[in-house]
């Protein structure tokens, strides 16, 4: 009997061991399966599959953070930002990486970057990453193709064409920039950029939806944080710049909606604006465009009108306070125009805009060096193959204009500001071959040429009547585009006689 016990002692001790242990056992067969499973993702992030050949080289960083911070991060000088640098010399000018949680291959080889311009709607299709398109809008103008795409060019050209630039903003564009050089002289002191975006601002404003000054000023605010948005990691809370950035974009479409929905009331009344236009295709009952995309294709090109312009004139002035030289050239080109006109007070015609040969060369030089848009983005329709590297189908590719415009094999001394450079006729068409500030192919910029107009009236009015003094700041930075993290002041004072 006692020996019976003593089995059964034992036998129970066994049993509730054995059953103590379940539960440890479990976990950590769990733990295994996890971590098992981590490792298999990290792997497959980290070797991205490629069915038809090999990737180009690169790393893709960490699992969903990939190389943003790296990406991000200032380089406080004009020229190309380490991230490219370390890339370039280790990779060559075709590499992968990965950018807020998207593989992305980026091309720094301006021979890629042309096939690519060439290959859209075949190879590869306008697309931004996931940050771009929750600020600007999934329904924004850079995600169709096709004939639609065509359609909405056309009917932006109605604002920003040849046609409409030639015959109505001209003109319109020159009084506000004589109007807010004026007012800009009556004070001690400007902040370039600031007072560059308000003037442009202003009158795209006024020409799209029929905003005065102190309406639109108080709208273009909330467009101060977009690009500081384009350029941050996607952390939607309290206190982050993407925060701030899409609070702002919901306050520009909460005015543009309101907007719209008052204008569309009273579809008869006429306001003498391009929103006018807008109206009356959603009224035409063709379903082309819907109120969305509307209210998206306005905050974009609201955007766009003054945020590249407001840059480039901002390095613009930095650059000229530097190079008397080249202001000295700009002044007889102007002066000369002043001189054959019969009427002085006339403003600028077509004719003399065109005329203007080395304003043209400064324009370029200026959008050379500036870059100020961070990349040009494309996605895969298939596999491509270039460089004897694949491009997945469904993958990012990242254009740097910045990198083929610094690039010293295409453009001598290229941190060097040079307008003459493009003087030289022998080379002008390889220059011109590797210069893509406004992008490329068929989605060119549409408003090209409307910036290059701003720029050409602003320096004539600048050159010809006023100059000016460095007051402090002025300090560059690169995070793909060019910033002044102190901003930039100066003092516009009237030319006497």
């Amino acid at each position: 009997a006692k020996q019976k016990s003593r089995s059964r002692e034992v036998h129970c001790s066994f049993n509730m061991e054995d059953y103590s242990q379940v539960p440890f056992a479990s976990l950590c067969g769990l733990a295994v399966i996890v971590a098992g499973w981590l490792a298999h993702c990290v792997y497959k992030w980290t070797n991205p599959a490629c069915s038809t050949g090999r990737l180009p080289p690169g790393s893709v960083g960490l699992p969903l953070v990939g190389e943003t911070f790296q990406f991000f991060k200032p380089s406080p000088s004009l020229d190309v930002p380490v991230f490219y640098k370390e890339r370039l010399k280790r990779y060559g000018p075709v590499f992968k990486t990965s950018l807020v949680g998207q593989p992305v291959v980026v091309s720094m080889d301006a021979e890629v970057n042309r096939i690519i311009f060439q290959q859209e709607g075949k190879l590869f299709r306008s697309w931004y990453p996931d940050t771009t398109n929750n600020i600007f809008g999934k329904e924004s103008i850079a995600s169709y193709d096709g004939s639609f795409h065509k359609y909405i060019r056309s009917f932006a050209s109605r604002l920003f064409g040849l046609e409409s630039l030639r015959d109505v903003l001209l003109a319109e564009m020159d009084r506000n920039v004589k109007h807010s050089l004026a007012a800009w002289a009556a004070e001690p002191a400007i902040e370039v950029k600031d007072a560059v975006a308000n003037m442009v601002f202003d009158l795209t404003a006024k020409k799209l939806i029929g905003f005065g000054p102190e309406k639109s000023r108080k709208l273009r605010k909330n467009f101060d944080a977009f690009f500081q948005g384009l350029v941050s990691f996607p952390l939607y809370f309290p206190g982050t710049t993407f925060y701030r950035c899409i609070q702002g974009r919901k306050n520009v479409q909460k005015v543009l909606k309101d907007l719209l929905k008052e204008r569309l009331s009273a579809p008869e009344k006429r306001h003498g604006d391009f929103l006018d236009e807008v109206v009356n295709e959603l009224q035409s009952g063709r379903g082309v465009v819907d109120e969305k995309f509307a209210v998206d294709l306005m905050a974009a090109l609201l955007f766009a009108s003054f945020a590249t312009v407001s840059s480039s004139l901002t390095v613009a002035m930095k650059f000229l306070s530097g190079h008397p030289n080249v202001v000295e050239s700009l002044k007889e080109e102007h002066e000369a125009i002043l001189k054959k006109r019969e009427d002085g007070r006339s403003g600028i015609t077509w004719e003399e805009y065109k005329s203007m040969t080395f304003t043209a060369q400064v324009t370029n030089e200026i959008a050379r060096v500036s870059n100020v848009a961070p990349g040009i983005f494309r996605k895969t329709l298939t596999d491509v193959q270039v460089k004897g590297y694949t491009i997945p189908a469904g993958w990012l590719v990242m254009i740097s204009p910045m990198a083929v415009h610094l690039n010293p094999e295409l453009f001598k001394d290229p941190l060097t500001f040079n307008p003459w450079r493009w003087q030289d006729e022998s080379k002008k068409s390889t220059l011109l071959k590797n210069f893509m500030p406004f992008g490329g192919g068929i989605r060119l910029c549409v408003g090209a040429e409307f910036s290059r107009i701003q720029i050409a009236l602003f320096l004539h009015a600048l050159v010809t009547k006023y100059r000016w003094k460095e007051i402090k700041g002025g300090e560059v930075q690169r995070v793909s585009e060019i910033v002044f993290p102190k901003g930039y002041h100066i003092q516009i004072i009237p030319r006497e006689g």
